[in-house]
């Protein structure tokens, strides 16, 4: 086991260096942050921004080749992600934005894996019946409805029950309410602004797992193995939940393994729309700023967390799949 993830490790580290080296080239020959600096009012001269520049790291007389040595030098030697045009460091920014992040996505991801795959199961138990057909009719819908478009709409749903009570209960945008005394008010204050966010997530996303499980579980059903447990005395419900089920769940367990980074890296359309300053606004912001090094760093945290998952996935189906064995 200790030997497969070292190697695993060894060949995705040389993958996210090979990915992060190239981004940077990339951001570096197309980003160009000293052309936004010059349409300020009053308008800088040159030098002026080069002079600036040249203090952040973000000399825009050097070549490619000459930041990048500068650039990963500081992150080999101090860990140095650079700083942004506005001065902000990277490092310290980064860490916050991926706790916002984190705050968000942990436990809307937590009730849309349970839910969708619970209800998977209970559709595919009763295929073709009413409950069936209704859970999978709305999956199906969910699942072709764009996501800015499924938010904004419980939004607007959060907003009337506002109206119709007089007072707000729920928090449509925001993080936290400045100036919140701590304690118990500063956990009421914490759950309004989860509630929204968290409750549009979940409904919205577990649509493809319940999809998913419903199709693997109908897959296998019929297969030889349940109909000699039903010939050994096992009811359907019995044949499904301790062979059909277990077997079903292999590739979605896979999937599951690919979510949970998703925690940790966020998601444009959920932060903007609920005005959560997360990672993935971040990154997206970044550029139409400009910002060479937020978008390679978030470039380089991305790889990072996809070869997470991709090792987590092959955990995950050794986990469930006893013929499988890690080497």
């Amino acid at each position: 086991m200790l030997k497969y993830l070292l190697k695993r490790s060894g060949i995705y580290l040389i993958m996210i260096f090979l990915t992060t080296s190239a981004g940077y080239f990339l951001a570096v020959s197309s980003l160009k942050p000293a052309v936004l600096e010059q349409e300020k009012i009053p308008r800088p001269t040159p030098e002026q921004v080069a002079a600036s520049f040249r203090g952040l790291g973000l000399d825009p007389e050097k070549n490619a080749w000459e930041r990048y040595v500068e650039w990963l030098g500081g992150i080999v030697t101090r860990w140095d992600w650079g700083r942004s045009p506005n001065g902000a460091y990277v490092n310290a920014e980064f860490a916050d934005r991926v706790l916002v992040s984190t705050r968000l996505f942990i436990a809307s991801i937590i009730l849309t894996l349970i839910i969708g795959v619970a209800l998977g199961v209970y559709s595919a138990a009763r295929q073709y019946k009413f409950q069936d057909r209704v859970i999978t009719s709305y999956s199906y819908l969910v699942h072709i409805l764009p996501a800015p478009i499924a938010y904004f709409l419980v939004q607007l749903g959060a907003i009337s029950i506002n109206e119709a009570v007089g007072e707000r209960l729920f928090f449509v945008t925001g993080i936290s309410t400045p100036g919140i005394d701590p304690g118990w008010p500063a956990f009421v204050d914490l759950v309004a602004h989860y509630a929204v966010p968290t409750f549009a997530m979940t409904i919205f996303g577990w649509a493809g797992y319940q999809i998913a499980q419903r199709q693997y579980l109908l897959d296998n059903v019929n297969a030889d193995f349940v109909r000699t447990a039903r010939a050994k005395g096992l009811t359907r419900n019995q044949a499904i939940r301790k062979h059909a089920l277990r077997v079903s769940f292999i590739p979605v367990a896979q999937s599951i393994a690919f979510t949970i980074p998703a925690i940790f890296t966020g998601g444009f359309f959920a932060e903007a729309i609920f005005a959560w300053p997360g990672i993935g606004l971040w990154s997206i912001q970044s550029i139409g700023l400009q910002d060479v090094n937020v978008a390679t760093a978030t470039l380089a945290y991305g790889s990072v967390i996809f070869a997470i998952g991709a090792i987590l996935a092959d955990f995950a189906t050794t986990l469930v799949d006893p013929r499988v064995r890690v080497q």
